[in-house]
């Protein structure tokens, strides 16, 4: 998950840095993310995950890292999983 996290980070966020030099935990805000760059990282994990991400969960905390990132596609797509089963 965190590796195509870091895919579509490489290609959507426009960081001051390069995405393979940046921990799971590091600060995506401090690597140069910004309120548009944010943007197009949810719509190309929209897109490529096949998922709606709810307005309730996009929060500023959501971007922080890609490890954030990745646990908040990890929840949707296990609640989406879920509910299908139901």
């Amino acid at each position: 998950m965190k590796t195509h996290v870091r895919r579509m980070l490489h290609g959507t966020a426009c960081l001051a840095v390069p995405v393979d030099t940046l921990g799971d935990g590091d600060d995506l805000y401090a690597a140069g993310l910004s309120s548009l760059g944010a943007v197009r990282v949810m719509m190309a994990i929209e897109d490529e995950c096949g998922i709606e991400i709810p307005g309730a969960l996009i929060t500023h905390e959501m971007f922080e890292s890609i490890d954030s990132l990745a646990s908040v596609i990890a929840l949707i797509v296990r609640e989406e999983s879920i509910a299908t089963r139901i």
